[in-house]
């Protein structure tokens, strides 16, 4: 029997690469603009695979697909928009791609470091519109001999600490999935608890799931040096947007950068947008299909 496959949701520019793969495979597929669980329940049901990127199929919508739902495809590292416990219930098969962005992501955390440490951000608007003096960026403190705390050692998180060790820096990461007190790759894998007091800057690189989900609270920020800053490229939730509110207002921290947030888009006149010490991008990593430069 022949697979009836559907593309949910997918905000590539194209979907050349899924034609010609399904095309040699002799599979036809359709494309659908799901955003919502009504959505997903109306455009999929009789689909046996579906490609999927945002849309959330909660229990509900697997409920409602099963039993002709075998297999969700996810575009890309995360799967936290699927029930993992109902499509295990239903008998769906759900698959990421694990190595998904792995370089554009850590990039953009680097970028996002950098611009932070050096005040790239704040110097650049400061010297375009009011003055050509350094003085305006200081402290400003020197980045080899520091410590990088890594939050989630997995392919990306390992990909920015490689980045990271041409900064000639100390690099430490929390990571169940390794033993405290051993090395990675040189990375040294300390507690939660170790890595906010010793980072002079940290990067988040974990999955959100309920154990991380408000990770980075008023409690943590409390617990960090007041010098230290901290990026989030991975899940919005892992930080709680209102408690860096508190954070940056009452200077706990020197800085953060987000990449995600909780609730996207973040609308313009966001409270956290009005310190320049908060650096914001949307998720958008770049498409890795040519260098940019020859």
């Amino acid at each position: 029997m022949s697979m009836k496959i559907i593309i949910s949701d997918c905000d590539h520019a194209s979907m050349d690469q899924e034609k010609a793969v399904l095309a040699e495979a002799g599979i036809p597929f359709v494309q659908a603009a799901c955003k919502t669980e009504d959505d997903l329940i109306a455009n999929c049901a009789g689909y046996n695979v579906v490609l999927n990127q945002y849309a959330p199929f909660t229990r509900n919508v697997i409920s409602k697909l099963a039993p002709d739902l075998k297999h969700i495809v996810r575009y890309g590292v995360g799967v936290n928009n699927v029930d993992l416990e109902a499509a295990t219930e239903y008998g769906v098969q759900v698959c990421n791609v694990p190595d998904y962005g792995m370089n554009e992501v850590a990039d953009q955390a680097v970028a996002l470091m950098m611009a932070l440490v050096r005040k790239v951000c704040l110097m650049n608007r400061f010297t375009k519109e009011e003055a050509w003096e350094y003085a305006k960026c200081l402290p400003v403190y020197r980045i080899p001999g520091s410590v990088v705390g890594i939050v989630g050692l997995g392919r990306i998180g390992q990909v920015f600490a490689k980045r990271m060790s041409g900064f000639d820096m100390e690099r430490i990461a929390f990571d169940p999935a390794y033993e405290i007190g051993t090395f990675v790759n040189g990375v040294e894998i300390v507690s939660f608890e170790t890595l906010i007091e010793r980072s002079d800057m940290i990067s988040i690189h974990s999955p959100l799931i309920p154990e991380t989900r408000d990770l980075f609270n008023l409690d943590t920020f409390k617990k960090m040096k007041d010098t230290a800053y901290v990026v989030n490229t991975a899940r919005g939730g892992i930080i709680n947007e209102a408690d860096l509110l508190t954070a940056l207002q009452e200077k706990m921290i020197a800085g953060a950068g987000l990449d995600v947030v909780d609730v996207e888009p973040m609308s313009p006149g966001h409270p956290l947008f009005a310190f320049e010490n908060f650096l914001c991008t949307p998720t958008w990593h770049g498409t890795p299909t040519k260098p940019l430069w020859n």
